[in-house]
């Protein structure tokens, strides 16, 4: 066998991995072992395999018991950080108002901008930590969240310092996204095209300023805005150098995918009303399909993504919570995993891959997380499961271990 050549901090042992590496399937290595060292993975594979000086020079040696491993799970669509309860809005959806009714009578995101205006940033921090906790113990080491509930340059500055603060006091990663086109704010009415100018000539460049902000996205529906106004901001953020997503195919065919497309868009998310004719154009781009089960289901949806589609045309599919006040309260990523199979027809693999790989991919962050392999950084979930098809089969419950972030063990209490 051959010897390690410099010393590691950490050795993982008698565990089954599902790498998620390639295209085929989970990629498990049956008795699997990984060493980490400096924050990310040294080595990766079968432990018949593993070099014979491993354990001397391991700093620390950990039995998993035939435990499972998967890459930490990455949410990448989330809008975690508001203010206030929407939960009355769920009550008139069950008595028959649909998403336009609701915020044309100034409920919807409209009522958590008025909330998150009204309150201050420690207010809002505190209000979100449960949400991020809750998270993180369902196995969630990397997750996105999107501002969008100020839509002014105050309030929107106010939601990126919380996430910047979070993403500081907590071990997971957290990539925070600019949604100021979210929907236009009350003293915008009748006047959008007002409001994309202010976004591009005062809340963008201030958050470009105060680097708080990774990427930009836009809600591109008749509710929020047209093709000309979501394109605007595009080249505003393209200017800065900054990635574009997109909401885009939620309630009806804005045809927002394919200008994602053209401007090489991370991901374009929900996809509901994706015209299958377009699909060649994200396949083109390598934009990554985001699909949010949780918000179909909210809303009681009966339209699904076109996933026969987009599976033969190769586009990659990422799974998120969408976790919002409104249409999707959801704090469990493998829940969504569960919703995705069984209301969109995506199979237990190409779940995990859509919270891990697919979902690393719609950050950007494909490089750096999303697989076991090694030269990326170690973070992965260990789990109390028969095998990796339970993590999509199981509701409720908690078959999380422990996670290990960065290489180090993090235990949710």
């Amino acid at each position: 066998m051959k010897k390690m050549s410099k010393p590691f901090d950490s050795l993982w042992l008698n565990a089954h991995l599902a790498t998620m590496a390639g295209d085929n399937g989970y990629g498990v290595i049956a008795d699997g072992a990984i060493a980490v060292h400096k924050g990310r993975i040294r080595w990766v594979g079968p432990a018949t395999e593993l070099p014979s000086d491993a354990r001397s020079n391991a700093g620390l040696v950990q039995d998993l018991a035939g435990a499972w491993i998967t890459p930490g799970l990455v949410d990448c669509h989330t809008h975690l950080v508001y203010a206030g309860n929407r939960s009355n809005e769920f009550e008139m959806r069950l008595k028959g108002s649909d998403y336009k009714a609701i915020a044309e009578a100034g409920g919807g995101i409209i009522s958590t901008v008025r909330a998150v205006r009204a309150s201050e940033e420690a207010e809002i921090r505190q209000q979100s930590i449960p949400r991020l906790q809750a998270l993180l113990a369902d196995g969630v080491t990397t997750l996105e969240v999107k501002s969008g509930y100020g839509l002014d340059l105050e309030n929107e500055l106010k939601l990126l310092k919380v996430i910047k603060h979070l993403d500081a006091q907590t071990p997971a990663r957290i990539k925070a996204t600019f949604l100021g086109a979210h929907t236009v704010p009350p003293e915008y009415q009748g006047r959008p095209d007002d409001y994309v100018h202010l976004i591009n000539t005062s809340i963008l460049p201030e958050v470009v300023n105060q680097n708080l902000a990774s990427a930009v996205d836009v809600f591109c529906e008749a509710i929020a805005f047209n093709l000309d106004q979501t394109e605007s901001i595009f080249k505003a953020a393209a200017a800065y150098g900054l990635p574009v997503k997109l909401h885009a195919e939620q309630l009806s065919d804005s045809k927002g995918a394919v200008l994602a497309a053209r401007y090489q868009a991370l991901s374009v998310d929900h996809l509901e009303y994706l015209d299958p004719e377009d699909i060649p154009a994200l396949a083109e781009s390598g934009c990554v399909a985001v699909l949010l089960p949780g918000a179909f289901y909210y809303l009681n949806e009966t339209q699904k993504p076109p996933i026969g589609s987009l599976r033969e045309a190769g586009v990659p599919m990422a799974v998120s919570t969408d976790a919002n006040p409104g249409t999707s309260p959801v704090l469990s990523l493998r829940s969504m995993m569960n919703m995705a199979c069984v209301l969109f027809g995506v199979t237990p693999a190409e779940a995990l891959a859509g919270a891990t790989r697919h979902a690393a991919q719609a950050l950007g962050l494909q490089d750096e997380i999303g697989t076991l392999e090694a030269g990326k950084v170690a973070d992965f979930a260990v789990w109390d499961v028969p095998s990796p098809v339970d993590l999509a089969y199981q509701l409720g419950g908690n078959p999380l271990i422990f996670s290990v972030m960065g290489g180090e063990k993090f235990i949710t209490t």
